[in-house]
């Protein structure tokens, strides 16, 4: 399992929210790009970035920080957040982004993050961030009538890297692991499934993978990651 400790971004710095709303940010460290350093060199092979400003406003907010993380760390970078149309993606992959995740778009233009998969295989994600039941859309400020499995069900065979389902209800709260509804989507898809949202303690890694069923690829790690109830060594070796 992959293991992927966020950064989110709101004003240029490193913030935690609560559901997603940016009137609740705590602010972690007044410089992404130090950050970034310190989850590379903490063993973490993957980093999860958003642009909460950006996912909001749809465009890009952040785009100096975001800048500043490629630059400082060699690993791997997802990014997603107001990356709305296929000129988007092209910046943030030529910028050095490994994989972009597409949110929004794939609920209400979902062709072109069919174009985007199929221009850059295994470049692109789709992030389904789901609040009691059904699916968000523009930085979670509105609603879809969409589930989960259907949106994702759009992008099977589609070439698309992963899905990051996110449980809103959950997001920030660290307060567990949903694992039977990530485990669910898991089953009923063929893309690899990356779960966000509650995590609290190592404890949720190691039931995430021992759950019967597709596994789960990967994991993004937030608050509870920044407020010291995991270090980095204890998620991974639990991951592995």
């Amino acid at each position: 399992m992959i293991l992927y400790p966020a950064i989110d971004l709101k004003d240029g710095q490193c913030v935690r929210v609560l559901h997603g709303d940016l009137g609740t940010a705590t602010v972690f460290n007044n410089s992404p790009a130090d950050q970034a350093r310190t989850w590379a060199e903490g063993g973490f092979h993957w980093i999860h970035v958003v642009d909460l400003n950006g996912a909001v406003e749809g465009k890009a907010v952040n785009g100096m920080a975001v800048e500043a993380i490629l630059a400082a760390v060699s690993v791997p970078v997802q990014l997603g957040g107001g990356i709305r149309s296929l000129a988007d993606v092209e910046r943030w992959i030529e910028a050095g982004v490994s994989r972009v995740i597409l949110g929004t778009v794939a609920v209400t233009e979902p062709d072109v993050v069919k174009q985007a998969a199929r221009k850059w295989p295994e470049q692109i994600a789709v992030s389904v961030d789901v609040r009691k039941g059904k699916v968000a859309v523009q930085g979670w400020t509105e609603d879809s009538d969409l589930d989960a499995i259907t949106v994702a069900k759009r992008f099977e065979d589609a070439g698309v890297g992963a899905l990051i389902i996110t449980d809103i209800d959950r997001d920030g709260t660290v307060m567990g692991f949903n694992v039977d509804a990530f485990g669910t989507i898991a089953d009923a898809v063929n893309i690899p499934v990356i779960a966000a949202g509650g995590l609290a303690s190592v404890d949720d890694i190691v039931k995430l993978r021992a759950r019967p069923g597709v596994p789960v690829s990967g994991a993004v790690l937030g608050r509870a990651l920044y407020n010291g109830a995991i270090t980095p060594g204890e998620a991974l070796k639990a991951a592995a």
